[in-house]
């Protein structure tokens, strides 16, 4: 299955053969709420984005419009739209899928979540530091699976190697996509790629300014072009 209209995001990449990029790509993190949609807007056209996670910010009314807005944008913009834990949400609002943060019954909520989306949604699932658990994932038939670093961890230096090591370790055995969560900055981003993550998140703060969001934006883009460079090299 390709993601929406994209050939660099699907669950057998021998199957897309020379469609198939080697450089990592941005995968955008934006919370529901005022002001996102334009947000969303700036940030796609500011560099090319093949998947948006929509995370709801508070659980209202207000939110549910916001996200289904998010998911006409980004899906406008030909990006696929997914959403954060709410496969059911999902499927109303018309999103291409879900995504699934880390757990420690994640392979039943992956489970759960195919059921509802069906085969043709997208399901990707944080596999945390479980080895075990991102290869049943990945022969479950998750879209992606996601590597990141929890956020109540204690010793946040030997989380990230944890997840620098997840990352290699998964890109030179499978075949099964993999998302680099919790990326603070642009260093992190070229690191990641170059370890072999074929995604990286980017997340849009709530608060950024539209230049602030594109200069972001574009660090991790250059961060991530240089990277494949030196892998290249």
């Amino acid at each position: 299955m390709i993601l929406r209209r994209r050939p660099g995001f699907c669950r057998n990449r021998s199957k897309y053969g020379a469609a198939m990029t080697d450089r990592a790509e941005i995968y955008l993190l934006i919370d529901t709420g005022p002001g996102a949609a334009d947000r969303l807007r700036t940030a796609l056209a500011t560099c090319d984005v093949p998947c948006v996670l929509i995370r709801l910010a508070v659980e209202s009314e207000a939110d549910d419009v916001s996200a289904r807005t998010l998911v006409q944008t980004a899906q406008a913009a030909g990006a696929a739209a997914l959403i954060e834990d709410n496969a059911v949400a999902a499927r109303e609002w018309r999103a291409d899928g879900v995504h699934l943060s880390g757990s420690r019954d994640i392979l039943q909520r992956y489970q759960d979540a195919r059921g509802i989306v069906g085969a043709t949604g997208l399901v990707g699932a944080v596999a945390g530091k479980s080895r075990h658990d991102a290869m049943m994932l990945g022969e479950a038939g998750a879209d992606y699976v996601a590597f990141g670093v929890p956020p109540d961890v204690k010793d946040l230096p030997s989380a990230k190697a944890r997840r620098h090591g997840m990352v290699e370790w998964w890109a030179q055995l499978f075949e099964v996509p993999s998302v680099a969560f919790d990326v603070s900055d642009a260093a992190e981003a070229a690191d990641l790629a170059a370890a072999g993550a074929d995604f990286v998140t980017c997340a849009i703060e709530s608060g950024a300014s539209n230049p602030e969001l594109v200069a972001t934006l574009a660090s991790f883009a250059d961060a991530i072009r240089l990277s494949d460079k030196e892998v290249v090299v």
